[in-house]
């Protein structure tokens, strides 16, 4: 797993630790603390292994951990949004106006900026090669007059500060969102301890696929926000702009420039549920037998003004008059910022964030044969939309499908008793007054009917805010953290569980609790009504069913393979805690047009890589004698035969 959010960076679960920071041992604190010093640079590691704050100077680690603490705990997870414009600066703004001109208006102006059309009345007089005089008549002139808007939305969980993926590799003009996928997926690589070089070569490149993407696409200025402003800007579209906005756009990036991949590329966009989309790509395409790994994830980067503002305008998010109404507040302090995601308590509008976050999928003997540190399972993910609707943006009925069918799999899979009571929910929990109660009775129904009393709930949200399309993948390389840890979070803003929620057969909870889990079930309700809910299987469950398959002797060999794995995983996470990162960016690295193939009817041979590409095919729809007017194997009997 790999990737980036509020509360820090994926790999080594650094950014799980920090939401249960203060239920780890001291040790364990001071590193996750240090490992974000020196991703916020207030902090950085030499070759010799010493520790320098931001001054320069030596410290020891507990007594920089105690020092930057304040700055690291306030500068992560959700809060008030650090971009100025969303403070005292203001968002800059236009205003149309009319103006009645009582007598001709004369101003100068370069003559590059001078309108390719102008108004027939206006009178124009050359002042020198660079200048010009323009003559306005009295009389109407419609204006745009700029101003600032005061933001009405405030708090954010942004990544930590300090921390720009951009500058981390070749960078140009990169939307953030495209960064940050560059990030996570070379982070992910970094987890894993494998070579991907080598892991490459040992497989068809066909075996491999990406998929990735984002909920709504790259809307910054570098992105289809920048190109869709810019003639109301008086800004110049860039080349990039178009091309770079594209929601599958975070595939397309891991293809080119950090796995070199030929295989299968796409993306499935699905609101708030796209992570666990692609996700579902990914197992389907494993378990067909067609792919052996693939890359999964999401980069959403929507702290822009114009995206909050759209879905403030909706209703949706919680903005600072409805805080203030919420707490009966006249001002909001830092910390009332801190605590704008409230999932399950009395709350008022979900709160915006940003994340990537990638895992790699591999087929359970590959990861054997290479001896893969397992972090868990990834089964099934179930999808199911909600039928009729009278509101495109309100919940409905899909979710006790995809939560159902979860609950029957883990059941069928690890039994009752596991269902019942080493289970848990990673809760979609956006904070919106009718999330806690449309989605808690959906958690409630379907442990009712499974006999469920005590379901503990997981609501990630009131850390990290929501990343939208990414939202999932935050919750579940969240879950692969309790897996880990034995750790859930708690709901840090519950104070009190609001009465509309249905929590008879819940556990919800405000600090970390201890909790061995058999699985977890990532839930996720978007807009539209795209429900999904992914099962994932806790390491030694996955090892237990693992062993059934492939036996003790295979077992016990890929545990002496894994502890190489495990070993330079280690370095990675090492060098990643002191802040030096190996981003993997290959520009134009490799690059082929098609001539350099060797082109056969079986096969395509790609420079490069080490095996080549197999062009046998399944048919699955039965052959026609030479006659043609024959059919050699029925349809319905070879595809049960492939089954």
């Amino acid at each position: 797993m790999g990737g980036v959010n509020p509360a820090g960076r994926t790999s080594g679960h650094q950014a799980f630790r920090r939401t249960v920071l203060d239920a780890l041992p001291e040790a364990e604190q001071t590193s996750t603390l240090l490992g974000l010093a020196a991703m916020m640079r207030l902090a950085h590691c030499d070759a010799d292994q010493r520790w320098h704050n931001a001054q320069g100077q030596v410290l020891d680690a507990a007594q920089l951990a105690l020092e930057t603490r304040d700055q690291v705990l306030s500068h992560t997870l959700i809060r008030r949004i650090e971009d100025p414009r969303f403070n005292d600066e203001g968002l800059p703004a236009n205003r149309r106006a009319n103006l009645a001109l009582e007598s001709p208006l004369t101003f100068r102006l370069r003559r590059r900026q001078l309108p390719d059309n102008l108004p027939p009345t206006w009178q124009v007089r050359e002042v020198d090669r660079h200048h010009l005089e323009v003559t306005v008549p009295a009389g109407q002139m419609d204006v745009m007059l700029p101003e600032t808007r005061q933001a009405q939305v405030r708090a954010a969980g942004q990544l930590p500060s300090g921390f720009d993926p951009s500058q981390l590799y070749r960078s140009v003009h990169h939307p953030r969102g495209l960064s940050m996928a560059v990030f996570a997926a070379s982070d992910c690589l970094g987890d894993s301890g494998l070579d991907w070089d080598s892991l490459r070569d040992r497989l068809d490149p066909d075996a491999i696929a990406v998929y990735a993407g984002n909920s709504i696409g790259q809307l910054d200025d570098e992105g289809w926000g920048g190109l869709l402003k810019s003639f109301v800007s008086g800004k110049r579209a860039t080349s990039k702009q178009m091309p770079l906005g594209y929601g599958q756009m975070p595939a397309d990036f891991l293809n080119a420039y950090v796995l070199g991949s030929v295989g299968a590329t796409g993306a499935a966009l699905g609101a708030c549920a796209s992570f666990l989309y692609n996700l579902r790509l990914g197992i389907d395409d494993i378990r067909s037998g067609r792919r052996r790994i693939v890359m999964v994830g999401t980069s959403d980067a929507p702290i822009t003004p114009e995206i909050i503002e759209g879905f403030r305008t909706m209703g949706a998010l919680a903005d600072d008059d409805s805080l203030k109404a919420l707490d009966a507040l006249e001002l909001l302090t830092d910390a009332d910022y801190q605590r704008a995601s409230r999932p399950f308590a009395r709350n008022c509008g979900f709160t915006m964030g940003e994340s990537s976050q990638f895992v790699m999928l591999m087929d359970d003997s590959l990861a054997l044969e290479v001896g893969a540190d397992i972090l868990a399972a990834a089964p099934e993910v179930f999808v199911n939309a909600d039928g009729w609707k009278r509101s495109i943006s309100a919940p409905g009925i899909g979710n006790y499908v995809t939560l159902g069918k979860a609950c029957s799999l883990i059941r069928d899979m690890l039994g009752e008793t596991s269902l019942r009571e080493r289970s848990y929910i990673h809760a979609h929990g956006t904070s919106t007054p009718k999330n806690r109660t449309t989605e808690s009775h959906v958690f409630d129904a379907v442990a009712k009917a499974h006999g469920i009393t005590d379901w503990p709930v997981v609501a990630i949200k009131a850390y990290l805010g929501h990343s939208q399309g990414s939202a999932a993948g935050d919750q579940l390389t969240n879950a692969l953290g309790s897996f880990a840890y034995g750790l859930l979070p708690g709901i840090c803003t519950l104070d009190r569980v609001a009465d509309d929620v249905h929590a008879e057969r819940l556990r919800l909870f405000k600090d970390t609790q201890a909790f061995k889990a058999d699985a977890s079930l990532i839930n996720a309700k978007g807009f539209g009504g795209n429900n999904a809910t992914g099962v994932l299987i806790s390491p030694e469950a996955t090892e237990r069913l693992l062993a059934k398959r492939h036996g003790a002797d295979a077992m016990a060999a890929w545990r002496e393979r894994r502890e190489a794995t495990r070993a330079q995983a280690a370095v990675y996470h090492q060098q990643a805690d002191a802040g030096h990162f190996a981003v993997r960016y290959r520009f134009g690295e490799g690059v082929l047009e098609g001539p350099e193939l060797e082109v056969g009817a079986d096969s395509i041979h790609i420079p490069g890589y080490q095996q080549p590409v197999s062009l046998s095919v399944d048919n699955l729809f039965g052959r026609l004698d030479e006659a043609g007017d024959e059919l050699d194997t029925p349809f319905a009997d070879e595809r049960q035969e492939k089954r």
